[in-house]
Order: C-alpha cells, then sequence, then structure tokens
C-alpha cells in the first residue's frame, strides 16, 4: 500500500512541478484523458472526502465512549457536525493556524505514543508485563493469522489509511514555490509511512496481542488502557479525537475548494462557484453538511457496521482517484519529447515498471471488492456514483460547455 501511495504521489509531483496550476490533478486528467476524466475525477475527489468525512465522524463517536459509554453513538456525531460545520462556514483566516496546532498536536502525540511503548516493551512497565512482548509479533496464530486470504481482504481498509494524500497536489500546486514544495512534501512521504504507519502498527502489535485489539475504541488508547497506565489512554483518547477533527475540517475545506474550482471551470452548478467576502464557499459547504447529516443517520441504524462500510466505500473513491492520477501521468510522457523527458526536474523513479505495478495493484483492489461480499455494498455506491455523474454529464450538456483543454495549453496563467 505504502509503495502503491509513494509512485502516485511522485506522478502527481512530476506533473505538479512541470505544470503548477490550480486544480492539480483535476486538471492533469482533464488534459491528458479527456473532458469527461477531469470532470469525473474532480467529483470522484470530492466524493472521497465527503465519505472521509463520515468515517471520521462515525470515529469520534466510537472514541467518546471511552469517557460515556452509555451515551449513544450518533449523538456525538451530531454535535460534532455541527461544530465543524458551523466553523467552516465562518471564516478562513484561521484555518491554517489551526491545522498547524492540529497537526503539532498529533504528531508529538504518535511520536510519543511510539516511544513510550518501546519503553513499556523494554522495562516492562504496566500491569501486565508479561502479556507485552516482540514475540506477539508472529505468536498467537503467526505473521497472518487468518491466512492470506485475510491479508488481501485487509487491503481495503489499509489503502484507506492513506485516503487524502493526494491533496498534496492541490495544497501544492498554489505554494509560492512549487519546484522545491512539491518534491520535499512527496519525498517526505516514505519517511512518514514507516514512522506514523510501520512504527506505530508495530508498537501497538508488540504491546498486546493482535486478537485483543477490538476496534471499539482507538488501538492506541486500548493498549494503554489494558496496560494499567490509565491517565496516557484518556490523554491518548483526547488527541485522537482532536486528529479526527482536524481531518474533518481538512476535508470539508478541500472539498469545498475543489468544488468550487469545478464550478468556476463549467464543471459544476454555477452557485458553487460563490464564495463570501471571507472567501467561504458557503453554498458549498451548506451543501455538503447537508450532505453528512447521512452519517448521522447512517450511525443511528447501523452504529456497529457504519464504520467499516464508510471506509471500504472511501477507498473506492480514493483509489479511483488514484488510477486516474496514474494514468494521466503515463499519458502525459506520451506527449513528450525526449528532451522534454530528460529536462524534468521531478522525473518518476523507475519509469514505467513503478506506475505499472500501482496501476496493477489498484485493479487488483477493485477485484477484491468484487470477490468479498462484505465490499459489495460500497462497489455498488462507488458504481452508482460513477455512473450518475456520467449521465449528468452528458445530460447537462457538459461536453459542449466545458472548453478543450489541450496538454500544451497546461500553463497557470491559461488555467
Amino acid at each position: 500500500g505504502g509503495a502503491v501511495v509513494y509512485f502516485m504521489l511522485r506522478a502527481l509531483g512530476e506533473m505538479s512541478v512541470r505544470h503548477p496550476v490550480r486544480g492539480s490533478f483535476a486538471v492533469y486528467t482533464r488534459a491528458h484523458l479527456g473532458g469527461w476524466a477531469g470532470y469525473i475525477t474532480g467529483w470522484m475527489f470530492a466524493f472521497e472526502m465527503l465519505i472521509v468525512c463520515l468515517a471520521d465522524l462515525t470515529a469520534i463517536g466510537i472514541y467518546m465512549k471511552f469517557w460515556f459509554p452509555d451515551t449513544a453513538q450518533w449523538v456525538w456525531v451530531a454535535a460534532t457536525l455541527l461544530i465543524v460545520g458551523g466553523a467552516n462556514l465562518a471564516s478562513v483566516r484561521w484555518f491554517g493556524e489551526l491545522e498547524f496546532v492540529f497537526t503539532l498536536i498529533k504528531v508529538t502525540a504518535v511520536v510519543a505514543m511510539i516511544i513510550g511503548g518501546a519503553a513499556i516493551l523494554a522495562f516492562g512497565l504496566g500491569n501486565s508485563p508479561d502479556v507485552s512482548g516482540i514475540s506477539n509479533l508472529w505468536e498467537h496464530g503467526g505473521f497472518f493469522p487468518n491466512g492470506v486470504e485475510g491479508m488481501i481482504a485487509a487491503f481495503i481498509l489499509v489503502l484507506f489509511a492513506f485516503g487524502g494524500t493526494e491533496i498534496i497536489g492541490v495544497a501544492g500546486s498554489e505554494a509560492e514555490d512549487p519546484e522545491k514544495s512539491i518534491p520535499k512534501a512527496v519525498n517526505t512521504v516514505p519517511v512518514r509511512i514507516l514512522l506514523f504507519y510501520v512504527g506505530a502498527i508495530l508498537v501497538i502489535l508488540a504491546l498486546n496481542p493482535w486478537q485483543a485489539i477490538t476496534g471499539e475504541e482507538s488501538p492506541f488508547v486500548q493498549i494503554f488502557s489494558t496496560l494499567g497506565v490509565n491517565w496516557a489512554a484518556g490523554l491518548l483518547n483526547l488527541v485522537v479525537i482532536t486528529a479526527a477533527l482536524s481531518a474533518i475540517n481538512a476535508d470539508l475545506f478541500g472539498a469545498g475548494r475543489v468544488l468550487t474550482g469545478l464550478a468556476k471551470e463549467n464543471l459544476a452548478p454555477k452557485a458553487m462557484a460563490k464564495v463570501s467576502r471571507s472567501g467561504v464557499p458557503v453554498m458549498t459547504t451548506a451543501i455538503m453538511i447537508i450532505v453528512l447529516v447521512a452519517g448521522v443517520i447512517l450511525n443511528v441504524l447501523l452504529p456497529e457496521e457504519v464504520f467499516v462500510i464508510v471506509a471500504s466505500l472511501a477507498t473506492f473513491a480514493t483509489v479511483y482517484v488514484w488510477l486516474m492520477i496514474l494514468l494521466a501521468q503515463v499519458a502525459s510522457r506520451r506527449h513528450m519529447s525526449p528532451a522534454e523527458v530528460a529536462s524534468l526536474k521531478f522525473p518518476v523513479p523507475f519509469y514505467p515498471f513503478g506506475q505499472y505495478f500501482a496501476i496493477l495493484f489498484i485493479t487488483f483492489t477493485f477485484g477484491i471488492m468484487i470477490w468479498y461480499d462484505n465490499y459489495h455494498l460500497a462497489l455498488g455506491v462507488g458504481m452508482g456514483f460513477l455512473v450518475v455523474m456520467t449521465a449528468l454529464y452528458f445530460i447537462t450538456g457538459r461536453p459542449k460547455a466545458i472548453a478543450p483543454l489541450n496538454y500544451q495549453e497546461l500553463d497557470p496563467r491559461n488555467i
């Protein structure tokens, strides 16, 4: 999963450094794959962000049970939506500062968790030191206790964890110096994956046997709670809630920005292009909040299953966007002369093998969703969204309304 993310981001980075334009991958797919591809990619990304918001809203409802086990999950989901939705309708001036603080808290907490977990392992701290140990990684059924089939089925939720990384292209393309900021952001991804994903998971699984992790609360919190370090468990629960709030806030902001951009390019209703005096896309944000009310309803009807449903649905949207980014980058190379390829400032490594590997892996992911019954609902909704948006593309006359965009026109002054 991490390798797929890396090659996808390198593909996006190559195009973004060469042509840093507003709209990022929606523009690149439109230029290299056609108007329909750009239209669908932009809308699918917005769909992805909304579904990820649903997942994070649900996660907050689950995490709050740590302190309020008798309160219905949907109550916290509704309260969070009201707070974050209201904040997004207010102003964007504080967004950067708030996200910086949220990010600092998240990074500090994960690093502290890894260090604290390593200390528990090394010095036998906690109430149950006999339970912890590196041997937990291969005991209790082996490294793949549910077999190869279980590992393959888990790919969907693994890829869900990486959803939203492509927003680097949206933000980086608008930076003051994209030739420096984009490569810097993309090249740190392997380190982040090793530290925040691989490192954290190894510590979690070493502290407690895998079957003790129930999913009823954050695994970070459950580990320290089980080991008797209750103050750390409570603190980490607060941190993971903060992280989820940050993700919801950023996803609403990002989805609103993308939809507003689509509206300005005649790829969405014109009403979505309007912004307030403070720069808030009020109409777009309000529509997204109304759509997210579905998350509250799902948490009322299916509190136990809702997270897996929305996570698998988000994975469909995520890998679809990644696939379009990869295909656009491969197509862009076909439009280049050997001299242009040689002059690329941030070329994809191992081209084209890395790209083909990532494309095949994503295709395999869709195959997993077809094969396993648990993912059929998510696959059906995702395909349904694709069909509906394609129908609207032609019914509303978008092919005629959208001006053709040639790859040679990819210049910030022309977009």
